[in-house]
């Protein structure tokens, strides 16, 4: 993703990548499909939007855990219904 598609991106996306970046069973490919975003793309946006110590928290806990790969996780992720009304905007 470019300078200019990053630029795209609304407040209501970065929030929403965040958040989803932080949950445990929300795999970086599930971003990918909602946002075309790729993990280090999500990386550079967690380090721009969070403070440092924020950032270096989130880096240990996502690092080398399973779940937040496909390919490795064994998780089955299950969308309420209010997950993706910000797609709607």
């Amino acid at each position: 993703m470019d300078k200019q598609a990053m630029k795209a991106l609304t407040d209501v996306d970065i929030d929403r990548i965040i958040e989803m970046a932080w949950e445990d069973r929300t795999t970086f490919d599930t971003i990918y499909d909602q946002f075309g975003i790729s993990e280090s793309e999500v990386i550079k946006i967690m380090r721009k939007s969070m403070k440092r110590s924020s950032f270096l928290m989130w880096r240990e806990r996502v690092s080398g855990r399973k779940t937040k790969h496909a390919k490795t996780s064994e998780a089955q992720r299950f969308h309420c219904s209010q997950q993706d009304k910000f797609k709607s905007r």
